[in-house]
Order: structure tokens, then C-alpha cells, then sequence
């Protein structure tokens, strides 16, 4: 998969299902973003090899994949997933594919990446304007992400505004200005305790004045559990949806890796109270349970569109099924 956000994008110049190539050299593209990704890794990796390095990999018997379930348990990969997982090794070793370690690996990598959904991994933005409606309980870095996608937006040529939705705390709209002063983006905003529809409403207006062409949704963090909030949530989608034919064009959820079996929970309610139409898992390089991402995707038939592995613009990254196994088993 190319590294270029062009594949991410539905509705820039230029992108559409097939990778685009950019003026980022190979070795470039192999030792920076590749790199980084393996490296945010690195806690997920090692804690799965400590576990596989117990099989015995000269007879492949019910002890092997026995110790490969409780692996990818302990991964958080989720009962369903492991299952299906496991039940394609041992096919594989039925068929005489695996004769040894590195073949063992090899089936094992290529069983990771099979097993995530494979809903479309783009990021809508095709419509004039088109509506991301970002939401996620506290703490999950979902500020931090609108201002980076914004950020890549902008580098691909697309005019954003910020719509500040999160009128629950001050502070959230503190933030997001200070983003929108980061990445040279307008943050539309009301007062602290406005109604986050009236934002959202402006924040539409606005982009049809001014020409932009997303128009990114900062909501109040909620817990999964706060019914009022939530059905606020539901009436922000109303609004954007009686707006903009077609709206909201993405509605994104933003879970932590760190918290493990508790974020798919929350991926499961956000979605009944929306239609959740993807995933951006953040704080990936902080948790060596980097299965979450496989029982989420798999189990949720949700796509996981972006990945966070550090602090940096660049750390946010298209994510990739097969990039993602071998960065988690490669040695």
C-alpha cells in the first residue's frame, strides 16, 4: 500500500481505489513511515513473541494451536477472531504449508491480515462540502486527531473548517482553536454551554460562504454510558444530515488501544447510537495488546482507516491489514 494520504482521501484530485505514487522516494517511504509504524509496535511485538516463543514449532499438534489461542487472547485479538485465525493455521498445516518456523510466521502473518473487514478504508470527502463527524469518549486523543487529519487534508489540497461541537467544556474549544491556529484551519465556535447543533449548523453556513470543502466535528467526549449526551450525539447527526445531502459523509470513532477489550464496547454502542462508518485507533505505540485492532475491525465489521503510533503529524497513518501483521510479528 502506498504510503500517500491520496489513498485516503475519496474526493481529492487525483485519488480513488487505486494507490496513487508521490514524489517521496521509496527508501524514503520504506524507512519513515514503515519504520515508524514497526517501531510504535514494538510493545505489542514483544509481548507476542514472548508468548510464540514457547510453541514448538517440530510438531504442530492440538499444544501448538492450543498456545497460539491463548497468544492472540492475550493480544486482545478478540474470541471470535482467534478462532478464525487458528482455524486457518491449522488448515494451512493440514496442507502441508507449514514446515517450519518461518513458514509457521508466514501463514500466521498472511492469517492476521485476512481476518480484518474490508469495508472501504477511505475517508469520504467528495462532496462540497463533505461532513466528518468525529466522536469517542474522553481521553482518547480525538482533538488531537481532527487537528492531523486536517493537517493531511490541507496537504492534499482540500480547505477545512472546524466546527467546535464540544460546547459540554471550555476547554475542549480552547484546544481545537489552538489546533485551527496550528494547522491554519478557522475553528467555528459559540460559547461554552451554546447548543453544539447551532455550532454545527454555522459551521456548514460557513463553508458554503467561504468555499471549503470539509468541515471536521469536534463533539463532547462521552462515555458510552451518559444517555444524554449520547442521544445529543444522535441530534448532531440529525442537524448535519437535514444540511448536507448525504450527511455526514464520515462519522469516525476514535478509540484508545491502551484500553484494550473496554474500546470495543465502546465501538459497539457508539454505533447503535450512529452509523459508525470507521476507526481511528490512537495510542497504538502505548499498549502490547495491539490486538485490539483485529477483534474491533473483524468483529465489528468496522474498518480501521487510521492508526496513531506517536506525537507527530506523521505518526497518524492510513492503516494497513498486511503492514500491520508484519510489523506485529516481524523480528
Amino acid at each position: 500500500m502506498s504510503s500517500s494520504w491520496h489513498v485516503v482521501f475519496s474526493g481529492v484530485v487525483g485519488a480513488g481505489s487505486e494507490p496513487v505514487e508521490t514524489v517521496e522516494p521509496e527508501a524514503e517511504k520504506k524507512s519513515g513511515w514503515l519504520k515508524r509504524f514497526h517501531k510504535g509496535l514494538t510493545k505489542s511485538r514483544q509481548a507476542m513473541q514472548q508468548q510464540l516463543s514457547a510453541i514448538m514449532f517440530d510438531k504442530l499438534d492440538a499444544g501448538v494451536w492450543e498456545q497460539l489461542e491463548e497468544t492472540l487472547i492475550f493480544a486482545d485479538c478478540g474470541v471470535a477472531s482467534t478462532v478464525e485465525i487458528v482455524d486457518k493455521m491449522e488448515a494451512a498445516a493440514g496442507e502441508g504449508k507449514i514446515q517450519n518456523k518461518a513458514q509457521f510466521y508466514q501463514q500466521l502473518e498472511q492469517a492476521l491480515a485476512d481476518v480484518f473487514d474490508t469495508g472501504d478504508p477511505r475517508i469520504d470527502v467528495s462532496g462540497q462540502p463533505s461532513i466528518i463527524l468525529m466522536a469517542g469518549v474522553n481521553g482518547t486523543g480525538k482533538t488531537t486527531t481532527i487537528g492531523k487529519i486536517a493537517w493531511h487534508l490541507k496537504r492534499e489540497g482540500k480547505s477545512v473548517i472546524l466546527a467546535a461541537a464540544d460546547t459540554f467544556r471550555a476547554a475542549a474549544i480552547e484546544q481545537l482553536v489552538e489546533w485551527g491556529k496550528r494547522v491554519d484551519c478557522p475553528v467555528i465556535r459559540q460559547e461554552h454551554g451554546s447548543d453544539p447543533g447551532a455550532v454545527v449548523f454555522d459551521a456548514i453556513a460557513a463553508a458554503r460562504s467561504r468555499g471549503a470543502g470539509v468541515v471536521i466535528v469536534d463533539t463532547a467526549g462521552r462515555l458510552h454510558t451518559q444517555v444524554p449526551l449520547m442521544e445529543e450525539l444522535k441530534k448532531i447527526h440529525r442537524v448535519i444530515a437535514k444540511q448536507v445531502p448525504g450527511g455526514p459523509q464520515e462519522v469516525l470513532l476514535t478509540i484508545d488501544a491502551t484500553t484494550g477489550q473496554n474500546g470495543l464496547i465502546q465501538a459497539k454502542l457508539f454505533g447503535e447510537a450512529v452509523d459508525v462508518s470507521g476507526v481511528v485507533l490512537t495510542k497504538l505505540d502505548g499498549t502490547a495488546k495491539g490486538g485490539i485492532a483485529v477483534a474491533i475491525s473483524h468483529e465489528l465489521g468496522l474498518p480501521i482507516k487510521l492508526v496513531g503510533v506517536g506525537e507527530q503529524m506523521e505518526d497518524l497513518r492510513p492503516f494497513d491489514p498486511e503492514s500491520f501483521a508484519k510489523a506485529l510479528l516481524e523480528v
